[in-house]
């Protein structure tokens, strides 16, 4: 079931939770604790409201039959990761479908791509 937007208000991060906040050099960040901050962007970033972190499960799919995300949803998210991580997306690429996957695998490449930065 898609979880509906709020009609107002602000539920995006702050300024201060920009991809300037340590995640390009943090090397002690765990996937387990990564795995949350997504859960905790894909709420923010997409104002979905009536759902915690802890109802998102990590391996479930985000798109479709999980949280039942759509394309445009899947845009929002790629710019709010970026921001916040620091990684990109290729645009029209075979590989964002398995990236986008779930929680985990996108834990799993922001992980891979914040190794190779450092």
């Amino acid at each position: 079931a898609r979880f509906e937007k709020p009609l107002c208000g602000n539920a995006g991060f702050s300024r201060s939770h920009s991809a300037a906040n340590g995640y390009s050099s943090r090397k002690s960040m765990t996937k387990t604790q990564l795995r949350e901050d997504i859960k905790a962007l894909i709420i923010s970033a997409l104002e979905l409201e009536d759902i915690a972190a802890s109802d998102i499960d990590s391996d479930a799919p985000i798109f479709g039959a999980g949280l039942g995300l759509d394309s445009i949803d899947a845009l929002e998210l790629g710019m709010a990761l970026r921001k916040k991580f620091g990684v990109a997306f290729e645009a029209n690429s075979a590989d964002n479908k398995k990236h986008f996957a779930s929680v985990a695998a996108l834990a799993d490449y922001i992980f891979e791509q914040k190794g190779e930065q450092q």
